[in-house]
């Protein structure tokens, strides 16, 4: 990755400059891009980054009041981004290359798709935006335009450099009940290979990350972390599995006497209750359905997917790009995901900017 240009500090009071990549043309993404930006456009800079004419046919479809301001990448890179107020989104021209149909993928969009992410973390390095979030993409359309992709958190560490990240998923289960984050050990495994990638040097790395971002990122002074078995009951004793004894027990000890306040391990299918829940920060569970299925249920709509580990701030929906959805129309998708992925990604500017102030 090259050097990034030093940007000009923002003040703490001004609104976050968020990129928002609009994702897969013929899903749910644009739509919902749209109508949150729109929706958040006080409180954040919203600057959608897709194919500026197909965005503006889509944002007059959905309301003729949404005003957009177009720009091309190349006036962004000669003058740096303007600022255009609330009354108006911004929107970086990333001219797609086929026409768009709505629910029909096409790969001749594949790499239109990923230059948006590319010109996201370049602005983020070049100080234009403080953080990226992100509309979901169609994997298979990537790799059928002949670009090896797995995913967005894999070309974001790829790209920046990054050599181990951290999913999370979070949100609030109502307007009036506390925030839920749960992080994952490993991710996206067969069942099988999980209890070999649960390493003690793996494990060590994810909670270091968890502990930085939670302090940086999040702005928490002295995050507490609960931590899950592997095995059921947590191995009750090593009767039931021996990984809580040899690597998770060891690893939290080790990160207790690092100043990182991570408890455990507990068995999963208790540890889910608001009696233990209401004093924690993050749960970190071991694999990806021992953890993510309650949070889902709990938060579903406006459930959020975060990267930790990054030297950028990106926040995302945590549904996919709903294709049947979009081929039946505007109207019916709901952003409030999207919405909640935006405020987050403010949230944590701002606690980020508080925590350089402080260290000034």
């Amino acid at each position: 990755m090259s050097a990034p240009q030093a940007p000009v500090r923002p003040l703490a009071h001004q609104r976050p400059t968020l990129a928002i990549t609009v994702g897969e043309p013929a899903g749910i993404g644009p739509e919902i891009a749209i109508r949150a930006a729109w929706a958040m456009r006080n409180d954040a800079n919203c600057v959608l980054v897709g194919d500026a004419a197909f965005l503006a046919l889509t944002a007059s479809l959905i309301d003729p009041a949404i005003r957009l301001a177009a720009l091309s990448t190349q006036a962004l890179r000669n003058g740096g981004l303007p600022h255009f107020g609330a009354a108006r989104l911004a929107v970086i021209d990333v001219p797609l290359d086929a026409h768009v149909v709505p629910g029909r993928l096409d790969p001749e969009n594949g790499r239109a798709v990923l230059a948006t992410l590319d010109l996201a973390i370049e602005g983020c390095e070049r100080g234009w935006f403080d953080a990226i979030v992100t509309a979901p993409l169609q994997k298979s359309t990537i790799n059928d335009a002949g670009v090896a992709f797995s995913g967005h958190t894999e070309y974001l560490a790829e790209k920046t450099g990054t050599a181990k990240v951290v999913m999370m998923l979070a949100g609030a289960p109502a307007s009036d009940q506390p925030y839920l984050r749960v992080a994952l050990a490993t991710t996206h495994l067969p069942l099988k290979d999980v209890p070999g990638a649960l390493t003690r040097e793996n494990l060590t790395q994810v909670l270091d990350i968890l502990h930085a971002d939670l302090t940086t990122k999040f702005g928490i002074a002295a995050p507490v972390i609960l931590v899950t078995g592997l095995n059921p009951h947590a191995g009750e004793n090593g009767y039931l599995g021996r990984e809580e004894i040899d690597v998770i027990t060891p690893v939290l000890e080790a990160a207790r006497a690092r100043g990182i306040d991570a408890r455990g391990p507990y068995p999963a299918d208790t540890l889910f209750q608001p009696k233990y829940l209401k004093d924690a920060d993050c749960v970190l569970a071991m694999y990806h359905d021992q953890g993510l299925p309650v949070l889902k249920h709990a938060t579903f709509g406006r459930g959020i997917n975060i990267t930790l580990g990054l030297p950028l701030i990106r926040t995302s929906v945590d549904h996919g790009t709903a294709l049947d959805l979009a081929a039946q129309g505007l109207g019916l998708a709901d952003c409030g995901s999207m919405i909640e992925a935006i405020r987050a990604a403010m949230h944590m500017v701002l606690a980020q900017r508080a925590a350089g102030a402080s260290n000034i």
